[in-house]
C-alpha cells in the first residue's frame, strides 16, 4: 500500500502502472479498478480557472494511512494506491489517483469507492479556488458522489 502527496502534474497512468510493476502478486490479482479526479473549470455555477490545494503534510498522511487500513480490514485487496496532488492545479488536471488490485472485481470496485470517499469527507485537504473574476473563495463542501 502507497500514498504519494505531490506538487507537480502527475501523469496517473504512469503512476498506477510504475506502481503495478514492482507487485509480486505472481498471478493472483484478478481486478484493478481505478479512479481518476480531475480539476473541472466550474463550481457552484461558476467559472473556475485554478485551484489551490493546501494541506498539512503530517496530518494527511496520517489520515491518509487509516483509510487504507480500514479499507484493507473491509475487503479482501492484495494492494491500494493514493497519489493525491498538492499545490496549484489548472482544469483538466488530475489531481487524484486511487488504484486497487484484488483477486476479484466486486472488492477492487467497492474498496477504490470507499477510498475515494473517505478521503473526499475526512482527508484535510482545503481548496481555493480563483474564479474566472480574479475573485478567489475557499471550497466550503465538497461536491455530492
Amino acid at each position: 500500500m502507497a500514498i504519494k502527496i505531490i506538487e507537480a502534474h502527475f501523469d496517473p497512468f504512469y503512476e498506477m502502472q510504475a506502481f503495478q510493476a514492482q507487485l509480486a502478486l505472481n498471478g493472483q490479482c484478478g481486478a484493478t479498478n481505478i479512479f481518476i479526479g480531475t480539476m473541472r473549470d466550474f463550481n457552484e455555477g461558476d467559472e473556475v480557472k485554478a485551484m489551490t490545494l493546501e494541506h498539512y503534510e503530517g496530518m494527511t498522511q496520517k489520515q491518509l494511512d487509516y483509510i487504507l487500513s480500514e479499507t484493507k480490514a473491509k475487503w479482501t485487496i492484495l494492494d491500494a494506491l493514493i497519489v493525491h496532488r498538492v499545490g496549484e492545479i489548472l482544469p483538466r488536471d488530475p489531481i487524484v489517483l486511487i488504484a486497487v488490485w484484488s483477486v476479484h472485481r466486486k472488492e477492487a470496485f467497492e474498496a477504490c469507492r470507499y477510498i475515494m470517499e473517505a478521503l473526499k469527507h475526512s482527508a484535510p485537504f482545503w481548496k481555493r479556488e480563483t474564479l474566472v473574476s480574479n475573485q478567489t473563495r475557499w471550497v466550503q463542501k465538497n461536491t455530492a458522489g
